[in-house]
This record gives C-alpha cells, sequence and structure tokens, in this order.
C-alpha cells in the first residue's frame, strides 16, 4: 500500500506536502490540531528495570497508550487538521538493538490514524542520538521525512526544528549552520505574508518554567536559549510546544509561549498519558492536555469547542 509509507515521509524539500501552501496563505478561520510527545517506545521497561541504555527489549505498554491515542484522535469532530509529535518517537538510540523493531511497531499503529490527519514529526534525541552525526540525521529522514521544515495551515506558518542541533551540535556544525540560515530566511517570508501567528515545534523545550532557569538535560543551554527567545520574540512567534520532560510545564518570555506537554508513554511527574489540543484563533492560541482516557471517552469540551464554532 503506497499511501502507507507516505504517510510518514510528508516532511520533504524542506515543507509538508500534506498542505497545499498556495491554499494555506488566508485565515480561514478557526481550527485545531493535536501535539503528542515521546510515544518512546522502550522506555517504560528500560525505566522501570533501571537500565536506559539496554533494558529496552519489551514495549507491549507503549503500543497500547499509541493505539489509544490514535483512537481518540480519529473520533475527534470536527477533526483536527494535523497530529504532531514532538519527537522520541522510540527509545532505542542510533546504533541500538532494538531501535528497527520498535520503529516499525510505531509505525504499524500510525498508519490507523484517519487518513484525513496528516502526521507531523519532530526529531528528538533518541531518534537522532543526544550528539547527532550526519548520518544519524539522514537515517531519521529516511524514515520519518526531514527534521526541519515549515508549512502553512490557514494562514498560520508553522516551523518544526531540530532541537538537537541547539543541544549538541559538535559532530555536525555545518548541518546547524545550514538550519539557521534557513530559519532566518523562514522568519523574513513569514514577515512577507503578514502571517496570523507563527507556532514552532521542537523536542527540547527552550526552558521548562523560567526563561532564566539553570541549564540541564532538560532544557537548552542559556546562551543559545537567549539567542532563540530573541529571535523568537522579534520574529513575533507565539508558541513553542515541544516534550522531552516527559511531564507537563511551561512559561513565557517577552509575550513567546513556552509549552512542554507530557508524553503519551512513560511518565516521570505525576502527570498522566495524554494529548494536547491545541485551538488556534483569530486572537490568540488556546490549549489544553488531556489524559488519553478523558479524551477517548469525553472529546473536546465545549468551551474549546465553541471557539471553533465561531467565524471571524
Amino acid at each position: 500500500m503506497a499511501a502507507e509509507g507516505d504517510a510518514f515521509l510528508r516532511a520533504r524539500g524542506r515543507t509538508l506536502t500534506a498542505f497545499r501552501q498556495d491554499d494555506e496563505y488566508q485565515w480561514k478561520g478557526p481550527f485545531y490540531f493535536i501535539q503528542g510527545a515521546d510515544p518512546q517506545f522502550g522506555l517504560m521497561k528500560a525505566w522501570a528495570v533501571g537500565d536506559t541504555s539496554n533494558g529496552d527489549d519489551e514495549w507491549g505498554e507503549e503500543i497500547k497508550l499509541a493505539e489509544q491515542a490514535v483512537q481518540a484522535i480519529n473520533k475527534l469532530k470536527p477533526k483536527p487538521k494535523f497530529f504532531v509529535l514532538c519527537g522520541d518517537l522510540i527509545h532505542g538510540m542510533p546504533g541500538t538493538q532494538w531501535r528497527k523493531d520498535q520503529e516499525q511497531d510505531l509505525k504499524n499503529v500510525l498508519k490507523n490514524t484517519d487518513q484525513d490527519i496528516p502526521l507531523v514529526f519532530v526529531s528528538g534525541n533518541h531518534d537522532i542520538g543526544n550528539t547527532p552525526t550526519r548520518e544519524t540525521i539522514d537515517n531519521y529522514c529516511k524514515n520519518w521525512g526531514d527534521d526541519y521544515f515549515s508549512f502553512w495551515v490557514g494562514g498560520v506558518f508553522f516551523l518544526v526544528l531540530n532541537s538537537q542541533l541547539y543541544f549538541d551540535s559538535s559532530k555536525c556544525p555545518e548541518l546547524k549552520q545550514a538550519q539557521d540560515v534557513w530559519l532566518n530566511e523562514q522568519l523574513a517570508v513569514a514577515e512577507k505574508q503578514k502571517c496570523k501567528h507563527i507556532i514552532v515545534f521542537q523536542h527540547i523545550p527552550l526552558f521548562l518554567r523560567k526563561p532564566d532557569e539553570d541549564h540541564d538535560y532538560f532544557n537548552l543551554e542559556k546562551s543559545v536559549r537567549q539567542e532563540i527567545m530573541e529571535k523568537f520574540h522579534k520574529a513575533g512567534i507565539k508558541a513553542v510546544f515541544s516534550g522531552h520532560y516527559h511531564r507537563n510545564a511551561g512559561g513565557s518570555y517577552r509575550g513567546l509561549e513556552m509549552v512542554v506537554s507530557s508524553a503519551i508513554g512513560c511518565q516521570l511527574g505525576e502527570d498522566t498519558h495524554g494529548l494536547r489540543v491545541v485551538v488556534v484563533t483569530d486572537e490568540k492560541i488556546v490549549h489544553r492536555y488531556y489524559s488519553l482516557n478523558e479524551l477517548s471517552s469525553q472529546g473536546i469540551e465545549k468551551e474549546l469547542l465553541d471557539m471553533l464554532a465561531k467565524q471571524n
């Protein structure tokens, strides 16, 4: 079935082929999308046995959770414009034993997503390695499409970034430089097109709660962070959506909202396995995190549905 493979490779040529750009420059009224993060097939077992390097030889639990997520999304009315997965699709790092099987099992679940709901993939550290190389990034792109790209939906400009290049690009500095040049070009295009909003997706949060918090594994180094935050602020970017933390968090910097969503898979805090519903209106971006059980059984709450029903 040709379409099955295509569903995973829609990010090509630094854009998303699921949407015809010329049709999407104009604002057409409120819409919503679904954000998920860290299905990370294999981490639950690895975390339970205390061996995050080699303990990822089972992922039946994650398969069930990912299936529940897809079933919940498929039931939603109206349909979301797309479903974005913000990285750590699987746990096995590049070159590890179970990686290919984890990827295939995830694809077997995701291929059941309603074909009218495009899948958008963001690369995480487990997808391309903590210190990525040209080879690990190329391998990711063969499986999931481009590691960074942009697309338009209903007058809103979306940017998908490879945040690992900001975390550690020591083995591929030229690739970080290429993303930087591309990003500046994209922000110039957005300014010219007068888009309604600009929204960014990346795996690693800029920060978890405060823009000046100390650097650790779960955020970006302070000087790198400051430079990106300032660039995003000047460009008028409204929100950055990420994962990586396996807990819900977030904060803001000069009008830029940093949204950190917990995982579909393994939880490292008090949150539940879940997805974030993001409603985009003429004036603002409103979002709420739902547990998979809640979204499956009750769907989207009336307050958000009412926002979607208002035509600008």
